[in-house]
């Protein structure tokens, strides 16, 4: 005769293993779905305009890859490449460094301070997330242009260095776990906030930061829309804007393989920088979820 609470825990057990199953597969398809066009992007670069032309939808490698297209053809392509590519870095680096400094304090602000309408001030900032930028792009765009801003790169930069609204929500969920007590024994021994700032918040919200910052590079680096609309001169595009106006003239030459490797060197530095901290960057929102 079986013992129930034995049959039950072997139901359990099949129930669980099954779930585990279907969960794993749709993962794995998940994830399958998203690498095959990323295969396909790099294998297809490494070939030539006949091979691609006749082999488009292979996944293969090609017999004879086309490692020229990488290392010489296409910084002949358009010699401004680098350029660009430099543009985008400097674009990035320079809004996300003192954009992120600026959150920060945002952040600590909210979290941890009081002064009035602290609240009704935190809500109205989420609540410009709502906003989509296609309904105030027109109304900068002409702001922009009465203050001699088009063509530079500054509609790209000074709004960044103001603060990021996602940041500061992250990391004020973040700040909030944060023990009070600590700010109440520095401020006790005499620290201003400014102190507190720096030697008590920074240290401990480093992993927020960090991959919040992350997640604003990989944001500001792949943005297209932004820079299409305020750079013209072709020496301060960015990289993204320069792959688009190379595909608009390669593209009638059907040199896919060219553009497409354009796209793999565009692509490197983001795909580099989330393997590397992919960890902390799923860490880090998880604990700020759970905060």
């Amino acid at each position: 005769m079986t013992n129930p609470p034995v049959a039950k825990y072997g139901s359990q057990k099949r129930n669980q293993t099954l779930s585990n199953f279907f969960v794993y597969f749709f993962l794995t398809l998940g994830a399958v779905i998203m690498i095959v066009p990323l295969w396909w992007m790099f294998i297809s670069s490494l070939k030539t305009k006949g091979q691609f032309l006749m082999t488009q939808l292979s996944l293969a490698v090609p017999k004879a890859p086309q490692w020229t297209n990488y290392f010489k053809r296409v910084w002949e392509m358009d010699p401004q490449l680098q350029r660009g590519i430099l543009n985008s870095i400097f674009i990035a680096v320079s809004t996300i460094v003192i954009g992120t400094l600026v959150s920060s304090l945002a952040a600590f602000s909210y979290s941890k301070l009081r002064f009035p309408g602290k609240n009704k001030l935190f809500l109205a900032e989420l609540a410009t997330l709502m906003i989509p930028f296609s309904i105030i792009m027109i109304p900068q765009f002409i702001i922009y242009s009465r203050i001699g801003w088009l063509d530079t790169w500054y509609p790209l930069i000074i709004p960044g260095m103001l603060g990021n609204v996602s940041m500061i929500f992250f990391l004020r969920q973040y700040m909030s776990g944060i023990p009070t007590s600590m700010i109440e024994s520095a401020r006790i021994d005499g620290a201003g906030f400014l102190r507190i700032f720096w030697s008590i918040m920074l240290p401990n919200a480093k992993p927020a930061i960090a991959a919040q910052g992350i997640l604003w590079f990989m944001g500001s680096w792949n943005d297209y829309f932004a820079p299409s609309i305020y750079l013209n001169t072709p020496e301060k595009l960015t990289v993204q804007v320069m792959i688009a106006k190379l595909n608009a003239m390669y593209a009638i030459q059907t040199d896919y393989p060219l553009l497409l490797a354009a796209s793999v060197i565009a692509l490197l530095p983001v795909l580099i920088i989330f393997m590397v901290f992919q960890k902390q960057i799923i860490a880090s929102v998880a604990m700020t979820g759970l905060k």
